[in-house]
């Protein structure tokens, strides 16, 4: 089966979780298959921007504990290390924008994907639950990262502890995700024209700003000035850089090429 549905839609690669029927949870062949997709996107220089979604109903309901706890499965420490924590990795190291669009349910490892992506877009109707301690472990793909940076120890402390089931409204609210959508028939829709406007910005700069916030969670001040001037001088020699100013000066829309 064809865990992860991949199509280019413009210069915005659409990327879909594909077990509808289990609620797009992971399983180490989807896994895998993500952490291609993502690669790919990466090393295709035409695609500007990256949308991940689910098939379905679901968003992802996280890890196929039917996997997890099969003796003959990869195991818990292979789960974590060869699937969610590359899954992440390659989100946060993409020096391309990555829009995320919760169509339905987040739980657990699902949630935390969503999180670590740059923009994260979600339907009325979806929901984010830190799942994990209902059946006794910790939040990883990062939770415990994310979340507490996004919402305040506080608010991720009870999260994570209780399970709270949280609504795309109290998501937004409480800043963890960009925006709830209108509705949930056009969310999709919208969240593709998020990820079609930074496909046509500059790309470069794009990535230098990702690859610049990944950087200040340890950064000092003075470290983090001294990496924005090194990263500015980068961006101030690509060629949108060039086009931005002289459509800028000639009073007319940029065309960036992402270069």
């Amino acid at each position: 089966m064809n865990y992860i549905i991949s199509e280019k839609k413009e210069n915005v690669l659409v990327v879909r979780l594909n077990r509808p029927d289990k609620f797009n949870s992971f399983n180490r062949p989807m896994a895998l298959a993500m952490i291609d997709a993502l690669k790919s996107a990466g090393q295709d220089k035409s695609v500007r921007a990256i949308l991940i979604t689910g098939e379905g109903k679901a968003f992802c309901a996280g890890q196929d504990l039917a996997e997890a706890i099969d003796p003959n499965g990869p195991g818990i420490e292979t789960i974590v290390r060869e699937h969610y924590n590359p899954i992440i990795t390659h989100i946060r190291q993409l020096l391309k924008p990555v829009v995320c669009y919760v169509n339905g349910v987040a739980a657990g490892a699902g949630a935390n994907i969503a999180l670590a992506c740059d923009v994260v877009m979600a339907a009325p109707s979806a929901s984010f639950i830190q799942a994990f301690s209902k059946i006794g472990l910790i939040p990883d793909s990062a939770g415990t990262f994310f979340l507490p940076r996004l919402v305040g120890f506080g608010k991720a402390s009870a999260w994570m502890m209780l399970g709270d089931k949280v609504s795309a409204e109290e998501a937004e609210k409480y800043g963890m995700i960009y925006k709830k959508c209108s509705t949930d028939e056009d969310g999709f829709n919208e969240a593709l024209q998020v990820a079609k406007t930074l496909s046509e910005m500059p790309t470069v700069g794009l990535g230098l700003t990702k690859k610049l916030l990944n950087e200040s969670w340890s950064n000092t001040l003075e470290k983090q000035l001294e990496r924005e001037m090194q990263e500015q001088v980068v961006a101030a020699s690509t060629s949108d850089y060039k086009e931005g100013v002289k459509a800028f000066l000639e009073k007319r829309k940029p065309v960036f090429k992402g270069e």
